[in-house]
């Protein structure tokens, strides 16, 4: 019996090549689409699961309260962790790592590269899971100048060489290191990214600050005892750096290592359960709409079709078929196409591997060979054919028998009622893909234009290197000989840095108690007019103003706020908090964006500095030349100013655009997948409307012989589908909105929703399902209408 079923299933498949081929391709590209967010959900999921102490691991953080907000950061005191950990019984062990990426020159014979990495304690090595492929982990640090890398890094340097330890690296040209350990390579989905790390104390010795229970400038990591409550730790550590600094306005807390990548999202000083997890969400979500419109295609392809297996479904009940067996053999057939579509969405997954991972910078692999891999595949495919198989086969198995064999046509309003409403739904979710991705990319756009106070374009920024401080002068000079370029300055920060603040300053008519954080900058004279701020009241600073009493310019809302918004912050005083330090004001420059691209940025002061005082270098180039003209001539100045360092830069711009990387992959990928997402509503608009033409073969023939036109007939057929997609439209439409308008509401700074954009949606919905369907409108309008009349 069962080789039966399958003899007429595949009979089944052959005859009807068109449906079958879009039954099948409709559901190999949901289920190839499904697979592929599955693996970025898989990936983004497991974050930092390769730590086996993941439960245990927590990132300390601190919550400052000022005046308007809860500010949330993750800097600390360089003196915390070693505190903690002799003090507070339920903390297991403690580490600290430099904060960010400190990127140093490293030579190796004739070899010279710029490689990222940080200092660290040598718990690191305990606390996370990092496996030594040389060396061991108890005395990677014994020495003061060693340094642990890892085998990509081991690779750079050394080449295939597999015995490094012992080996010498020098370091900024100053410092030999000894190479003490090599690591396997971190995994993508790492929280700790690092090419090298060295022992913390270097960068501990050489920087003051961090013995400051007052300043914030390092990342402490805790590890708990088994059993112990976060919560519990978190009470002991709320006033913890107040006993040491009164002054100090940081609460710290424990943030788990669970919930640094997905849920690392704070507003006013509370997780808002947002973060990553948002994305993680939404494209779950679309995983499964993509995949419920492929079988919908399914539903409504196989009962347009019912007519085709009336026969064989009346048969099959006269010689005693019962209806659970006939129910059986439907989602049997479905079941099997889903399984032949699921082996072609592999081929398609393979095939789009690449550029999926291209455009979601990831290395996902299809990993058929993983046992929950296969385990979704097998899951996903018997949902698609139950899903997709469950209406048909009731539906099939009710026909009448005796009806069916005397010839009595079918009665098909209530399939045709839901074929019509599984249409609608089909267009009303891709159209609010449609209106969704049009509306993300739009904020985009709003907010990588906002006025930024600045001018990032043509701006190229390095790093202070070797004798670049002081060879400034020729280097300045220089730069400018080559007529290329326009301005040449120096900072303590990149532009749009967004930490170096501070809340300890004072000044006539604050009001007591108030804390305001603001941001300190520290530049060359030069500065102004390289990043294209403007000064709007006073004078620049000059070098001079380094002298007491300390001169500076401030921006336009820290001089609102020292004139309460009446005349003139020029000549006004700040006063640091138990300091006798006092700046003056010498001017005011308009208020930039910088750190946060979606708030308000805080006020901002800027100092002069001396060049061994700064550590990025600006270059303003003029717009009218090429960019590599631009670079060949820097190179060559940098190369006879500061030989021993390799010319290294990045564009300001470019930074900019880095801020906006995770909006912009949810745009690509929203686009791309509202577009499959019509794809596969078309393909089922396209056999359905080659069922209808076929199904009014008749009616269209004696049309014709009356004298009815091409247009008049296309128009005919297109006009039912047409009206579901109006329909479609009117149902989207308020969804969409009301969604986009809520998430809208999640940035300080975004865009007002246009009706234009839901015009556009609906038009682009109308045209591609009116070329869908035209297709077989036209065909069946252009057909002999003597073949068509010729059986009557």
């Amino acid at each position: 019996m069962i080789r039966n079923y399958i003899k007429t299933m595949w009979r089944s498949l052959a005859k009807n090549r068109t449906y079958s081929f879009l039954n099948i391709g409709g559901l190999a590209i949901g289920i190839a689409c499904a697979s592929l967010i599955y693996l970025w959900v898989e990936d983004e999921v497991n974050f930092d699961s390769v730590n086996t102490k993941k439960d245990q691991l927590y990132f300390v953080m601190e919550n400052q309260q000022y005046d308007t907000y809860v500010f949330t950061e993750g800097s600390t005191p360089g003196l915390m962790a070693p505190a903690i950990k002799a003090e507070l019984p339920g903390v297991a062990n403690t580490c600290r790592l430099s904060e960010g990426g400190t990127s140093l020159l490293f030579s190796q014979g004739d070899k010279s590269v710029f490689s990222t990495g940080q200092y660290a304690d040598k718990e690191i090595f305990s606390m996370f899971t990092l496996p030594f492929v040389q060396g061991n982990a108890e005395h990677a640090f014994d020495q003061l100048h060693s340094v642990v890398i890892t085998r990509k890094t081991a690779k750079k340097f050394f080449g295939n060489d597999n015995k490094v330890i012992g080996k010498t690296i020098r370091v900024d040209n100053k410092q030999d290191y000894v190479v003490t350990g090599v690591l396997k390579d971190l995994a993508p989905n790492s929280s700790l990214q690092f090419e090298w790390l060295m022992p913390y104390k270097i960068y501990y010795d050489r920087s003051p600050w961090l013995k400051d229970w007052g300043s914030q400038s390092t990342s402490t990591y805790v590890e708990l005892r088994p059993g112990v409550d976060p919560k519990a730790i978190d009470k002991q550590l709320y006033g913890y750096i107040q006993k040491r600094e009164p002054k100090a306005l940081g609460h710290a807390f424990l943030f788990p290592m669970n919930d640094w990548h997905l849920y690392n999202d704070f507003s006013n000083g509370k997780e808002t359960g947002g973060g990553q997890i948002t994305y993680v969400h939404l494209f779950t979500v679309i995983a499964w709409i993509i995949l419920f419109i492929a079988c919908i295609n399914f539903m409504n392809l196989a009962t347009a079709r019912s007519e085709k297996r009336a026969r064989e479904v009346g048969v099959r009940k006269v010689l005693g078929a019962a209806k659970k067996l006939l129910v059986a053999q439907f989602i049997g057939e479905a079941i099997v196409m889903a399984a032949i579509s699921a082996a072609f969405a592999m081929l398609l997954v393979t095939l789009a591997l690449t550029p999926f991972n291209m455009l979601v910078q990831k290395q996902l692999m299809l990993g058929l060979d993983n046992p929950m891999h296969m385990l979704m595949l097998v899951a996903v495919t018997l949902i698609c054919g139950l899903l997709a198989g469950s209406y048909p086969s009731l539906y099939l198995s009710s026909f009448n028998p005796v009806a069916v064999l005397k010839g009595i046509k079918l009665k098909d309003s209530g399939a045709a009622m839901i074929r019509k409403g599984l249409v609608i739904l089909q267009f009303s979710v891709s159209i609010i893909l449609i209106i969704s991705t049009i509306i993300v990319y739009q904020q985009i756009q709003h907010i990588k234009s906002r006025p930024l106070g600045f001018n990032k374009n043509n701006v190229v920024e390095m790093d202070m290197q070797g004798g670049m401080a002081k060879n400034y002068t020729a280097i300045k000079q220089d730069m400018l000989n080559t007529g290329l370029v326009s301005d040449v300055a120096l900072a303590d920060h990149e532009l749009i840095y967004g930490g170096n603040n501070t809340d300890g300053l004072t000044w006539e008519g604050k009001p007591p108690g108030s804390k305001i954080l603001i941001s300190q900058r520290y530049i060359t004279p030069e500065f102004m007019q390289a990043v294209g701020l403007k000064i709007i009241d006073g004078r620049n600073i000059t070098i001079s103003d380094t002298a007491r009493p300390i001169r500076m310019i401030v921006t336009e809302s820290l001089a609102k706020m020292l004139t309460r918004g009446k005349g003139s912050a020029v000549g006004k005083t700040l006063h640091f908090e138990g300091d006798t330090t006092q700046a003056r004001v010498v001017g005011v420059v308009n208020d930039y964006v910088y750190g946060n691209m979606y708030g308000k940025p805080d006020p901002v002061m800027f100092f002069a500095a001396a060049p061994q005082n700064t550590n990025t270098m600006f270059v303003r180039f003029k717009p009218q030349n090429s960019v590599e003209s631009v670079l060949t001539a820097m190179q060559k100045v940098m190369k006879a100013d500061n030989p021993a360092y390799p010319f290294d830069y990045r564009f300001t711009d470019t930074m900019f655009d880095n801020m906006f990387l995770t909006e912009a992959l949810v745009s690509k990928l929203s686009s791309v997948f509202a577009s499959l997402a019509i794809l596969i509503s078309c393909l089922g608009l396209f056999g359905l409307a080659a069922y209808t033409a076929e199904r009014r073969t008749k009616e269209i023939g004696i049309r014709k012989v009356l004298g009815a036109s091409v247009s008049g007939l296309a128009g005919l057929l297109s006009k039912e589908f047409l009206q579901l997609v109006i329909i479609s439209c009117a149902i989207a439409f308020p969804l969409a909105w009301w969604r986009m308008s809520v998430w809208l509401k999640t940035y300080q700074y975004h865009i007002d929703i246009n009706l234009w954009v839901f015009i556009a949606a609906g038009m682009v919905a109308l045209i591609i399902a009116l070329l869908t369907v035209s297709f077989q409108s036209v065909k069946a309008a252009l057909a002999n209408p003597v073949k068509s009349l010729r059986s009557e």
